[in-house]
Parts: C-alpha cells; structure tokens; sequence
C-alpha cells in the first residue's frame, strides 16, 4: 500500500488531536507515580548484539514514536501534570522517550531496566524500583519511563507503547491512564 505511511500519521496526529480536548483522570494526590511505556519502537525484544551503552545495537523509536512523545508531553503539560522528577530506564529507546516529552530534566535508574530478555537479573531490578519508590513521597509527581515487563510486575497492568499507568504506593493500586477519556 503506497499511502500507508502517510495514512498512518494522519490518523496518529488525529488521535494526539482529539487528546488535546480531552481532561487527564489522574484522581488524586495519591495517583502521584505514573509509570509510562517507551513510546512506539518497532520491532521485538532487542538484537542479540545488545549492549546498554550504545544506542545502534538496541531497538530504539521510530519517527512515530518521537512524534508520539512530543504529542503525550504537550497533552500532560495542558492537563496540568507537570511531574517533579523525571526517571528513565537506561535503555535508549526510554532515553529518548523522556527526551521528546519535553516535561524537563530526567535522570537514569537501573530498577526501570528490562529483564524481558535477561540483559538484567528481574529480581535485583524490581529490588532496585522498589526502593525508588519507597524513595517518593505522596507530594511527588514521578514519571517512570520503562518498559512493559516492568510496568505488569509491578501493576499488574499491560499498556501499549506510550501507554501509562496511575499508580498509588500507599495502597498499592493501579489504574490505565486514558489520556482520551
């Protein structure tokens, strides 16, 4: 189909369109944590070649993707949620992520990491996210830039890239975040 990628950023910059208009359910001082999905990088899982410190030998964002985070940055910023800190797993695709929010400063934490393939242990991560948040207090609005194996461990929750997740520490809930709703 010779269109297809033109059709495909016209209906993704409608649906960011039609986000714009519509108000951010984060409930409460509680839901203070967001946990976010890298936004769109094609493809499965890493190349076999993965190395954490360089970008070229990892799956990393498309064209889409950045445009997708450009355009959930801008629609958190005009729903009023401007988070205090910003953390990113150390994978590039994440990197970059928080680089096209466009929400402010981030900083790397290895508890964000991904342990789908084993490039990390899945228990000395989810020990290392623990303690970053038991680190944040409920004054705190924290945006976790991770991936999906991390985001279902902890919430038990599966969102699409870009997808995010209210979470509540104190109680331990959890909820989808619909930037449409």
């Amino acid at each position: 189909m010779r269109n297809a990628p033109s059709l495909r950023r016209f209906f993704i910059s409608l649906a960011f369109l039609l986000l714009a208009f519509a108000p951010l359910q984060v409930a409460s001082a509680a839901d203070n944590i967001l946990f976010m999905r890298h936004t769109l990088a094609p493809g499965y899982g890493d190349p076999e070649h993965f190395d954490i410190d360089d970008c070229s030998t990892q799956r990393n964002l498309s064209d889409a993707g950045r445009l997708q985070a450009e355009n959930i940055g801008k629609t958190l910023l005009a729903r009023g949620w401007q988070p205090t800190r910003i953390l990113t797993s150390p994978w590039c695709r994440c990197k970059e992520t928080a680089q096209y929010l466009g929400l402010g400063d981030w900083s790397i934490q290895y508890g964000l990491g991904s342990f789908f393939q084993g490039h990390v242990d899945r228990d000395e991560t989810l020990t290392a996210l623990d303690n970053i948040l038991a680190g944040i207090t409920n004054t705190d609005y924290v945006l976790l830039i991770t991936h999906q194996v991390v985001i279902q461990a902890v919430t038990g929750l599966s969102v699409p890239s870009g997808g995010l997740v209210a979470y509540n520490p104190e109680t331990n809930t959890s909820r989808i975040l619909k930037l449409e709703d």
